[in-house]
């Protein structure tokens, strides 16, 4: 999808929520965790609120609408003791992904404990590689398709924010010390998803839901693409996560490269 204008029947205004916070940017153990995979500094989260109903089919303009909203350029610009964005020149078009998210629990990740990957104790296999001379079978899963495991995580599981969110930390930063063990990966995962997306509960049928949408993006200004990065890297991303109820939106992103990294 590719948005050029904001829909004349319906537009949004944006708020930075200062005080909201997110538990993966203070707990330490997580911090820890993304210094080590050349993260930390470079990995961000930022909430805000909007003031009209949201529905997926508004989704382009919804986020034409946030990259040209004075007051998300402002906070992306003067960010303290996070990533700063400049967006030194007016957006002009975004692209936008919608991500499957409908996932309340770990359970996608079980076939990869039973499929030769990993160890019983939960260590990755180490593999052959032609280009990386430290690789393992679970980077090769997530990364190449003619891996023998890569479809062990069907095409539709893929596509979930919640498998997304797992591989972006698998892969890591520029100088990512990757783990010996999953379990890593797998428990900051669950942290992380837990801080970015919203659930309700059914009255009636007791049942728990997403109620999120989840958008990938980007965005474009004359001269191309200028964020989340200006160069096509798959660990550099952004993420708007939406709650429609509370008509907040969290902007999510990560740009690949070397940086401060600091505790």
């Amino acid at each position: 999808m590719a948005g050029e204008g904001c829909a004349f029947e319906q537009t949004f205004s944006f708020t930075p929520l200062p005080a909201k916070t997110f538990s993966f940017q203070q707990d330490k153990d997580t911090l820890n965790l993304l210094m080590k995979w050349s993260m930390l500094g470079r990995i961000s989260a930022q909430a805000y609120s909007f003031d009209s109903n949201f529905h997926p089919y508004s989704c382009e303009t919804f986020a034409l609408c946030f990259f040209k909203d004075p007051k998300v350029i402002h906070s992306l610009r003067n960010m303290e003791d996070k990533l700063r964005v400049p967006l030194e020149k007016p957006v002009v078009s975004v692209s936008v992904e919608l991500v499957p998210c409908t996932k309340i629990s770990m359970e996608l990740f079980d076939p990869i404990f039973s499929c030769g990957i990993l160890r019983p104790s939960g260590d990755v296999v180490k593999c052959f590689h032609d280009v990386y001379p430290d690789f393992d079978e679970l980077r090769q899963m997530l990364q190449e398709e003619d891996s023998e495991h890569y479809y062990v995580v069907g095409k539709t599981e893929r596509k979930e924010f919640l498998f997304c969110l797992f591989k972006h930390l698998c892969l890591g930063g520029e100088l990512c010390q990757y783990e010996d063990n999953i379990d890593p990966y797998i428990s900051t995962t669950k942290k992380l998803y837990k801080d970015l997306i919203s659930v309700q509960k059914d009255t009636d049928t007791r049942k728990i839901s997403v109620v999120s949408t989840v958008l990938k993006v980007s965005a474009y200004d004359e001269s191309g693409i200028c964020f989340p990065g200006t160069q096509d890297e798959e660990q550099t991303f952004a993420y708007l996560i939406v709650d429609p109820v509370k008509r907040n939106v969290t902007l999510f992103y990560h740009i690949f490269g070397m940086g401060k990294f600091t505790l």
